[in-house]
């Protein structure tokens, strides 16, 4: 079965900087309803639409077609006294930026400095800024479930999904776990 619109996709990839350093490499293959319904970025679909199974590939994505450039905007500095204990760098919360009057334009800022009374957060993805090299390999392609595509997403999928930060189930100022360069 070929890659179209409305097939649930499985893909083995590694994602790599520019220069080939790894930066991560699944376990598992993402799995992603193909078809525009934003589970993994426009070019990996664009790539891979029409292909089957068996199919490998290596695609370069430029900054603006993967986590966007670098805002130094996104940073900010703030009391430590506004922060749970404990608290160590790499944690992460979800905070509105302060330009922003949009309670829905949240933002997931990371601890990247903890001084005695300041903390440095960053508001960027950790791959924002960067070109991205992924190896794609096409595991598996079938039909999506009626389900499926009025959910937009596939069932039990894993992997490469571009979150929405509407999307997410975390309380505001809620610390959340930082398991790596995951790519949400």
């Amino acid at each position: 079965m070929k890659i179209a619109k409305d097939t649930v996709v499985s893909v083995a990839y590694k994602l790599s900087d520019a220069q080939g350093n790894l930066i991560e490499e699944s376990d598992e293959p993402m799995v992603y309803l193909h078809g525009g319904y934003d589970g993994t970025f426009p070019k990996i679909e664009e790539a891979l639409d029409g292909r089957e199974p068996g199919y490998e590939t290596l695609i370069q994505l430029e900054p603006q077609d993967a986590f966007g450039e670098y805002d130094p905007e996104l940073v900010k500095i703030e009391e430590r006294s506004r922060f749970p204990e404990p608290l160590e760098v790499g944690m992460q919360f979800e905070g509105a930026p302060e330009d922003s009057d949009d309670e829905l334009d949240t933002l997931i800022y990371t601890v990247t400095d903890v001084a005695e009374d300041k903390v440095v957060l960053d508001g960027n993805h950790p791959l924002a800024g960067m070109a991205l090299r992924f190896a794609l390999s096409v595991q598996e392609v079938r039909t999506a479930t009626e389900d499926e595509i009025e959910h937009q997403h596939a069932h039990g999928a894993d992997g490469l999904h571009i979150a929405d930060e509407d999307e997410d189930d975390d309380d505001e100022g809620e610390p959340r776990t930082n398991s790596g360069p995951t790519l949400h």
